[in-house]
């Protein structure tokens, strides 16, 4: 099995490879580039994301500075926001669909390490994909751990840690998150 195919798979796998160290950094210049492209030159920042991303929908906007391990990982739905800070640790799969927002500091790992701590001096771990669907709002500080989905419509409190799946079509919060209540037609009243 070929080293990207182990990342995707869920299994085990020595993050430290140096094919996967060379071409994370080229990566990871090609973020830095766009952290370092100034606001007004949007044509150039809409080419870097399409260079970025896995796929970018239209009208995608991503405040700087913002940081991903791959970015080849990541699919942004059209209409995505996302204020300074964001950090994608993507190891693996993260769908991110449409309307979606993110708060400033916002973190979506898939990666994790094993609790053995001599497989984790060996620089090992696995990953598991994170989607959020249609239509999420992750306040400002959200943390979301890899295998975790959020359905359509949900929004997530400042500061909430998600280390399960949240339905659609409802607020969560905490730490760890949880489901506080569904959204309602009261949102919609003066």
């Amino acid at each position: 099995m070929d080293l990207f195919k182990k990342m995707k798979s869920g299994e085990m796998y020595n993050s430290a490879e140096p094919e996967l160290l060379e071409i994370q950094a080229k990566a990871n210049q090609r973020v830095f580039d766009y952290n370092h492209t100034p606001l007004y030159e949007k044509e150039k920042k809409q080419a870097l994301l399409k260079d970025i991303f896995a796929s970018v929908g239209e009208n995608v906007h991503i405040e700087t500075p913002f940081n991903a391990n791959w970015g080849i990982n990541t699919s942004l739905g059209k209409n995505f926001y996302a204020n300074f800070n964001m950090s994608l640790v993507d190891d693996t799969d993260i769908i991110i669909g449409d309307y979606v927002k993110f708060g400033p500091n916002c973190v979506l790992t898939t990666a994790s390490h094993p609790i053995d701590p001599e497989l984790r001096k060996q620089a090992y771990q696995f990953n598991r994909p994170i989607v959020i669907a249609d239509n999420v709002w992750l306040g400002s500080n959200v943390v979301v751990f890899g295998g975790v989905s959020i359905g359509e419509n949900s929004v997530i409190g400042a500061g909430s840690i998600v280390t399960r799946d949240v339905p659609a079509n409802v607020v969560a919060y905490g730490n760890p998150c949880q489901v506080i209540r569904s959204v309602n037609e009261r949102e919609f009243e003066d």
